[in-house]
């Protein structure tokens, strides 16, 4: 079985979650009780529980970019990221960052965009043009 990691965190409503987790981004649920819902993360299991979402603020430094900080995400396959920036955008997300190409050119050139949920917890998601790319110094 490979390594899938598990992430809880609060949200303030549950449907207004499935729509976001399930409608947009197309996250299979799975088992949910009246204060949490489980969803399949792109091959990994978040838990979304009632309660006060974390406090972030625009404090990571990355390139000259200031991102939400903490925040959560996942490295896709390039065409999967395009498909998933295309159904945000489509969907009238507010990007903290848009989808852009990040260090081009560079060793660790990635696709990434930063948004977030509608409780304001951050995501980013990125794509490399291969796994060797992810830890490239």
């Amino acid at each position: 079985m490979p390594s899938i990691f598990h992430f809880a965190f609060n949200v303030t409503d549950l449907d207004v979650a499935r729509g976001f987790y399930g409608r947009i981004l197309g996250c299979r649920e799975g088992r949910s009780t009246d204060t949490w819902v489980d969803f399949d993360f792109f091959g990994h299991q978040i838990s979304l529980h009632l309660g006060e979402p974390f406090k972030t603020a625009r404090t990571g430094h990355v390139g000259d970019k200031l991102v939400p900080m903490p925040h959560f995400g996942l490295i896709m396959a390039l065409p999967d990221w395009k498909a998933l920036a295309e159904r945000l955008a489509a969907a009238g997300t507010a990007f903290v960052l848009e989808p852009q190409v990040r260090f081009e050119g560079q060793p660790g050139e990635q696709w990434t965009m930063f948004f977030m949920d509608p409780f304001g917890n951050p995501i980013e998601v990125k794509a490399f043009k291969s796994v060797a790319d992810i830890y490239a110094a």
